[in-house]
């Protein structure tokens, strides 16, 4: 199909670099860095304001960039590029009183596709939305949520190369979750590079390989889950056969929680681990086994 991933090959990383973006005197975007693998998805999480929507108009040249630059195949994005992409603004912009199928079949054909492409398409993702039904409606006649699985669909229409999604989850109940899921992750296992902002730290959480974490217009951590996992505190569930109180006075040991014979614990470093293993054995040691933070913990990490 035009413009599919699979006609072009697997797709390159999307790099940004050193993206700054002033309002006036106040800079709310303010030289953010990160990189978008391939096959990869990229959860972009912060507060209101902290930048997210700013730096994904930079990315689909909707706003200027005030410095840095946004690297496709390790050269410089340009609009032919971006034309290939699909985007998912925090406006959603299509026509209201337009018959759905329509304007989807208008939107794909402004993408390069065939008019019988476009409506091809257009009836297979609103199938698997559970919109087939539908498809001749007006969008206003349709539920909020309803509207939203149409955007999505404008997004994912012409296959993009690369997917740049603001909010994309907002307003759909658990099963349009799940549809939505499933059909990044086709997108996901042609090699198309993901990235899309939410607020909802669980679904970040569940779906993420990658995390860019931004307050105030400034990245805060970023990187693959696995390594953000593995660089945040030494915390240990610690088990014995005596009351577990007695952790509060080993060295370089921070109590999180204490409850009978179990404690949480939180190391200064890896240098206290030993003696403190050396002190739950002479107390019957039953468990020491580590605490991975979940995105959400980091990113409140971060935040702090």
């Amino acid at each position: 199909m035009n413009g599919s991933a699979a006609a072009h090959g697997p797709a390159p990383a999307l790099e940004v670099r050193h993206l700054t973006r002033r309002f006036g005197e106040r800079t709310v975007v303010d030289d953010v860095t990160f990189t978008v693998e391939p096959g990869r998805m990229t959860g972009f999480v912060g507060a209101n304001g902290a930048g997210k929507t700013t730096t994904m108009r930079m990315v689909m040249g909707v706003l200027a960039v005030h410095g840095g630059e946004v690297r496709w195949g390790g050269r410089a994005l340009t609009a032919a590029d971006r034309a290939r992409f699909g985007y998912m603004p925090e406006e959603r912009g299509l026509y209201p009183k337009q018959p759905v199928t329509d304007q989807l079949t208008y939107l794909g054909q402004l993408r390069g596709m065939t008019r019988r492409d476009a409506q091809a398409e257009s009836a297979r993702l609103l199938d698997r939305f559970g919109l087939g039904g539908r498809r001749h409606d007006k969008l206003e006649s349709l539920s909020l949520g309803n509207q939203q699985r149409v955007q999505i669909a404008a997004a994912l229409l012409h296959r993009p190369v690369a997917l740049v999604l603001d909010e994309p989850f907002s307003g759909l109940d658990p099963v349009a979750v799940d549809s939505m899921v499933d059909l990044l992750r086709d997108r996901l296992a042609d090699g198309v590079p993901v990235i899309f902002s939410s607020h909802q730290l669980d679904l970040v959480d569940r779906l993420c390989d990658s995390l860019v974490i931004l307050s105030d217009g400034r990245v805060m951590a970023a990187g693959p889950a696995e390594q953000l996992r593995s660089g945040g505190p030494l915390r240990f569930r610690l088990t014995a056969t005596v009351d577990a109180g007695w952790v509060r006075g080993a060295p370089g040991v921070r109590v999180l929680d204490v409850e009978g014979a179990t404690a949480v614990v939180e190391l200064a470093d890896d240098a206290a681990r030993e003696p403190l293993l050396r002190a739950a054995v002479e107390r019957g040691l039953r468990e020491f086994s580590p605490i991975v933070p979940s995105l959400s913990e980091i990113y409140r990490e971060a935040l702090r």
